[in-house]
């Protein structure tokens, strides 16, 4: 089982809630009794929506349902304008059939399927650079380490020119490393200019499987700063290197206090939200899904191993907003029953169902909401998102203010709805600042694991 990953966008911008009152209101006079008007023609009237759902359709109805989709279907061959492209209307119908479920059920033609599965597996064919957009130009931030870029020399700030020897001049930078990945094996000309090198200077690279950093660390002071950016299958091995590497530089002694950064991450796979959440658990449940079939219905507990005896001591924010979602969610809802750590930030995104990626062979795979999850506590946060202990916001710079904010899942047409439930109505901030020095969620908490601030929600106190 998985959970969708949700796209965000990479600007740093991102947003969050106050709750609106309901004012009380006289109760509205009782409806007169209906009086049954006679029916001299015999008809009976077409049921009802609720008539239907207790009466299972008769499977006639539902093939003679399937015999007009033929019907239209081939009207639209014989007398559509242009001739269509058969294959891309039923892919089309399908899409449609899907998607009329809800915002995260649809279909993934094979090359998005093949996307999807890289993004989920975080390992692609490619390079080893990581790269962002200056000027309209392609700068290298870093090669990663044992990477073919590494290996060939490419440096930090260097600008990569041209691609097998056409400028790349004019494109975006989602074009350039699409053209930069590529199968495992095949080789690229890389074109770089470097500062301070009068030529341009030629790298002949052989692709090979990068693994996506999911994860990035800082000390600030003596505190650990842990960034995940998304729940591949890098997510949990991310989290334990981090850590080791911290341990390391500090000759074995343990930080103050460790900060997990999960805003703007947009979710990714149930198992490893269960590992990342363990790796702070010694025992209890992560996650409830329940679904409609017996196998789509599930516990998932932490166990105790060396990870979590380590890290025991170790005080832990986790800081979350707007863009954090679906397994995020999981992962701060379980810390946060169990009184583990303190959420510092706006409140989450709200995305509270599981997708099951089902494949369809050369056809691609269908994504399809299979079930609904809940904290350990029993809390469905499905359209409500993850309130944190502590509601801190960020100074949002003028020409993001008013676009600094979502409404999260509740916001999206055809959303799950459970019945009962509340659901937000406002929206939460996702932005985040580039500089840590201006990033008031990051440093609030900070201060809190260094004393300089306090708060009855720190350190959580277990009931």
């Amino acid at each position: 089982m998985r959970l969708t990953t949700l796209r965000a966008a990479a600007l740093g911008v991102a947003l969050l809630i106050p709750t609106a009152g309901l004012l009380a209101q006289d109760a509205p006079p009782a409806p007169e009794t209906p009086v049954e008007e006679p029916n001299p023609s015999g008809e009976q009237p077409a049921p009802t929506p609720e008539e239907l759902k207790k009466e299972p359709r008769d499977p006639l109805e539902i093939y003679a349902d399937l015999n007009l989709f033929g019907e239209i279907f081939d009207r639209i061959r014989a007398e559509y304008v242009d001739p269509p492209d058969e294959q891309e209307l039923i892919r089309a119908a399908i899409q449609g059939m899907l998607t009329s479920l809800d915002p995260h059920s649809g279909y993934l033609p094979p090359q998005d399927a093949d996307e999807f599965r890289q993004d989920t597996s975080g390992e692609f064919g490619g390079l080893g650079i990581e790269v962002t957009m200056e000027e309209g130009t392609i700068k290298v931030i870093s090669p990663i380490d044992e990477t073919p870029a590494a290996r060939a020399g490419i440096l930090a700030n260097d600008f990569i020119v041209e691609l097998d020897g056409v400028s790349i001049q004019g494109l975006s930078l989602d074009q350039a490393v699409e053209k930069m990945r590529g199968p495992i094996g095949t080789d690229i000309t890389v074109t770089i200019a470097r500062e301070g090198v009068d030529k341009p200077l030629e790298f002949k690279l052989t692709r090979a499987t990068i693994a996506m950093r999911a994860v990035r660390w800082s000390m600030e002071g003596d505190v650990a700063v842990l960034r995940l950016a998304r729940f591949s299958a890098q997510a949990y091995i991310g989290i334990e290197n981090a850590i080791k590497d911290i341990y390391a530089q500090r000759d074995g002694v343990a930080p103050k206090g460790i900060v997990l950064d999960l805003r703007n991450n947009p979710g990714g796979l149930v198992d490893q939200a269960v590992y990342v959440a363990d790796a702070f658990l010694k025992q209890g449940a992560v996650v409830l899904t329940r679904g409609r079939t017996e196998q789509e219905s599930a516990r998932y507990d932490a166990e105790p191993d060396p990870l979590d005896a380590q890290l025991a001591d170790v005080p832990l924010v986790v800081l979350i907003n707007g863009g954090s979602a679906s397994a995020s969610e999981i992962v701060a809802g379980a810390l946060q029953d169990h009184k583990r750590a303190t959420l510092v930030g706006t409140r989450s995104f709200g995305k509270g169902s599981v997708q099951s990626i089902i494949s369809l062979g050369p056809d691609g795979a269908m994504r399809l909401t299979t079930a609904r999850y809940y904290t350990p506590d029993n809390r469905s946060i499905q359209a409500l998102g993850i309130t944190p202990d502590i509601e801190i916001r960020q100074v949002v710079p003028a020409e993001f203010q008013g676009r600094d904010e979502i409404v999260g899942e509740a916001g999206l047409a055809g959303h799950i709805k459970i019945e009962g439930q509340e659901e937000s109505t406002v929206g939460s901030s996702v932005y985040v600042p580039q500089e840590a020095a201006d990033d008031a969620q990051l440093q609030y908490a900070i201060k809190l694991i260094n004393g300089e601030e306090t708060n009855e929600a720190y350190p959580p106190k277990a009931e």
